[in-house]
């Protein structure tokens, strides 16, 4: 079999356009709650956080592609600067704001985003519920395991519920990857190796910014590894059961031999391979140059700090409650920017090398090779999705913000999604540091479940 198929005809016949409407949660189940759009009505939104993710990703590009369906009432940021500039590039006329809780007294909304330092989310996402709004928010939902609990109380308590933007779900490509181990193709799954590379471009970035730093971002074992962590929980159907991991810095921060504050106050940025000139992205100057003399907070920070705490390799032997064995590692200086994926299963082996550097090349598809036992291997060919995130990004959006979208492919995820691709990363930390396995369910209420339940609640 050699499909190479145009993605508007792979959208239709795998029914990936097909998916739910906004806001869902049940603590037991991955579920999808339908709230009402109404046609003479749009729906009120808030955004905290005006970084560029805010500002474009979830300000924006909703106001160009879902006027018709939303409307941003407020902005907020603790940046007085910042956050004018993203009224001003977002486009639009609302109010804006360095209280939030004034914000939302004020500006009632039905829906808040939250786009804040992720170790600010828990506290949005709370207040949030608290005030009566349904809750999207970045990934990670959080960063450590009792802000995951306060979180899933305050769900249980307001009634209300929050979304969690796993983009990586929607993009054709992973979508295929979900259809054809739920269609048997390979058997059981008995075991996954998954290995992500960050380049010397992207990875690096995590170094120059306040990601550096686990206690705010609960390190890439949970702002990164949580997009591939959740990416396993939905392609096993399976929930996490225990973790043991390894990791250390060796690369960044401590480890370099030349070392500034950021990028522009360096004296040695003709012999560092690593030097970033922010200068030349206008964005960057916009949003945050101009703006530092409201928080000091320097988007060019040099990756080699001293105070950078994160680790810069990891890896981890995770071990799901249906007895599937995944070998994963996460490499932030590799000179390709990409990942090898592999299912074992009963009846053969499903996997992928997906390299980001093939997109300026003459390829334009993913290519993911099907090997059966005692059979010949098949190479299905899926075009490059045409939005953000290897197309992920306007799907996810579409089942947002639409009205009348399904969810076939399970993609709509909630706060225990959010919780347990958290969790993973978390219990990988918690077992770097303990030097022993760490069990799931010893971290939170949750309780890992065999088989994941998909529950429509209407």
């Amino acid at each position: 079999m050699k499909s190479n198929i145009s993605r508007r005809d792979f959208l239709k016949t795998s029914g990936i356009i097909a998916g739910s409407s906004l806001i869902s949660s049940n603590l037991g189940a991955s579920s999808i709650e339908n709230i009402p759009f109404r046609s003479n009505k749009k729906i009120t939104v808030a955004l905290v956080g005006t970084g560029s993710r805010g500002i474009f990703m979830w300000g924006k590009d909703l106001v160009d592609s879902y006027s018709n369906y939303i409307e941003f009432v407020g902005l907020c940021d603790i940046n007085e600067g910042r956050v004018e500039t993203g009224k001003r590039m977002i486009g639009v006329s609302c109010p804006t704001y360095t209280d939030f809780e004034k914000m939302m007294k004020e500006t009632k909304p039905e829906v808040l985003i939250v786009t804040t330092m992720d170790s600010t989310h828990h506290q949005f996402i709370i207040r949030g519920m608290e005030f009566g709004a349904n809750v999207i928010t970045e990934k990670p939902m959080t960063i450590d395991e009792k802000k995951i609990q306060a979180i899933l109380d305050a769900e249980e308590r307001t009634g209300k519920h929050c979304r969690v933007t796993f983009n990586y779900r929607y993009s054709p490509h992973r979508a295929k990857i979900w259809e054809l181990l739920r269609a048997g193709e390979i058997g059981d799954i008995t075991s996954v190796d998954f290995h992500w590379y960050l380049d010397t471009s992207h990875g690096a970035d995590y170094f120059r910014r306040w990601h550096r730093l686990v206690e705010c971002s609960g390190s890439l074992w949970v702002h990164k590894a949580s997009h591939h962590f959740d990416l396993l929980n939905w392609w096993i159907d399976s929930d996490p059961e225990s973790v043991y991991a390894l990791g250390e810095l060796n690369f960044y921060g401590k480890n370099g031999t030349m070392r500034a504050k950021n990028c522009r106050t360096c004296s040695q940025t003709r012999q560092c391979p690593f030097f970033f000139d922010i200068t030349k992205v206008k964005s960057h100057m916009d949003i945050y140059v101009a703006n530092e003399k409201y928080d000091g907070y320097l988007r060019d920070g040099c990756v080699f700090r001293n105070d950078v705490n994160i680790f810069d390799k990891m890896a981890a032997t995770i071990h799901y409650k249906n007895g599937v064995q995944v070998a994963y590692s996460l490499t932030t200086y590799s000179p390709y920017e990409g990942y090898r994926i592999a299912f074992n299963g009963t009846k053969g082996r499903l996997e992928a090398w997906i390299q980001e550097s093939r997109k300026t090349s003459d390829v334009n598809y993913d290519e993911i090779v099907l090997f059966k036992n005692f059979s010949k291997r098949e190479y299905i060919h899926i075009p490059f999705g045409t939005s953000g995130h290897g197309g992920g990004d306007a799907l996810l959006k579409d089942q947002l913000f639409l009205p009348n979208v399904d969810d076939p492919y399970h993609q709509c995820a909630n706060s225990r999604d959010g919780a347990l691709a958290c969790l993973v990363g978390i219990a990988a930390r918690n077992s770097i540091a303990s030097k022993q396995p760490v069990k799931i369910a010893d971290l939170t209420s949750i309780s890992p479940m065999e088989k994941k339940q998909y529950k429509r609640i209407l």
